[in-house]
């Protein structure tokens, strides 16, 4: 949990637009930064969704009916 609550106060400041990234000078590679991790984190939470909720397989375990 420490590391949760440190990622979040250094990403924080950065989603309040952007403004702690300009005041450090490197606006650019910071906000890239955060918006790869973003664009990662999503494509994860999407995988885990199809994964354990939508895919064939956890709908069988569910007992529900497989679609045509």
């Amino acid at each position: 949990m420490p590391a949760l609550s440190a990622a979040l106060s250094v990403i924080a400041p950065l989603a309040l637009d952007g403004e702690a990234a300009l005041e450090t000078g490197n606006s650019g590679a910071t906000i890239a930064a955060v918006s790869a991790v973003s664009i990662v984190l999503g494509y994860v939470v999407l995988f885990v969704l199809w994964r354990y909720v939508f895919s064939a397989r956890a709908r069988a375990k569910r007992g529900e009916p497989p679609d045509r």
